[in-house]
């Protein structure tokens, strides 16, 4: 009886050292990588605080140290998870890094805490999917911009605003032009999709009526239908909201760098090439190859 006895005792003892600890299971370089990780964050919780690492984590994003960035704001998600602002951060540096898949976890984590508030999200995942659910996510976060614009005036005492107060005409616009992009190319073939891509544009110029892109689809749009006149009216309005400022830098200064052409507030460079092929189109050839 009391060999028996000692014997229970002993396999207890085996089972807690064994089967009792969940890391037995894993392969040693497993378990070794896993308990480095814990001691990290261990380490890291009582180094840093999770503002102190997002600090880090916006020092590295502003050198653009995306990979150094991922690592301190992962670190400051593993202290606090569902922090909005930590996960939008971690979004946003996963699109840099182009880890889509993380970014679209990240992003739907949010949409589960905060469905109706902050735009970003929504538009970030419109860029990762396609089609109607592309439509679905730019849809949803056009939605909540226009609410968050709208709610601005109330706010306007504020000492402090959260960055969905801070949504401009030109914002929605932009937000519209995605949904337009989305009828003229992954939907181009869906019935009242022409219509649709229309719609979408007039409400994007009544928001910005001169706003570059949303005048430039507005030209596409009609060159596709075969209405070269109204679309090349279009298409030198959209020219001459930018274009002068443009013209003006190259004279100033032939070797004009891309952080200055942001800092006119141009169109992105797709968009220019765009502008230079409905130029050719149009016969506008010496405008045309301006950019080119």
């Amino acid at each position: 009886m009391g060999g028996r006895g000692k014997g229970r005792k002993g396999n207890r003892s085996r089972r807690k050292r064994s089967g009792g600890n969940e890391l037995s299971v894993l392969p040693a370089q497993d378990r070794m990588n896993l308990k480095m990780q814990q001691k990290a964050k261990k380490k890291t919780a009582e180094k840093y605080t999770v503002w102190q690492l997002l600090e880090k984590t916006e020092e590295y994003m502003d050198n653009f140290n995306y990979e150094m960035a991922e690592l301190f704001c992962q670190r400051a998600l593993d202290m606090d998870p569902t922090n909005l602002e930590i996960l939008d951060m971690m979004g946003n540096i996963c699109m840099e890094l182009g880890h889509a898949e993380k970014a679209k976890q990240v992003f739907l984590k949010a949409v589960e805490l905060s469905p109706d508030k902050g735009h970003a999200k929504y538009m970030y995942l419109g860029q990762i999917h396609c089609k109607e659910e592309a439509l679905q996510y730019f849809s949803k976060g056009i939605e909540v911009m226009i609410g968050a614009y709208h709610n601005q005036p109330t706010m306007a005492g504020a000492t402090s605003f959260t960055e969905e107060m801070e949504v401009t005409t030109k914002d929605i616009a932009a937000a519209f032009c995605s949904v337009a992009e989305i009828y003229f190319t992954d939907l181009c073939m869906e019935e009242g999709a022409s219509e649709m891509c229309k719609e979408t544009i007039r409400k994007a110029l009544e928001y910005e009526p001169k706003h570059p892109e949303a005048l430039q689809l507005m030209a596409s749009y009609l060159f596709s239908m075969e209405q070269t006149q109204e679309g090349k009216e279009y298409l030198m309005k959209s020219l001459a909201s930018w274009l002068p400022r443009l013209q003006k830098k190259e004279e100033e200064n032939q070797g004009t760098s891309s952080e200055e052409l942001t800092e006119l507030a141009l169109p992105p460079y797709e968009s220019r090439i765009t502008t230079a092929k409905l130029l050719i189109e149009a016969e506008e050839f010496e405008v045309g190859y301006f950019f080119l």
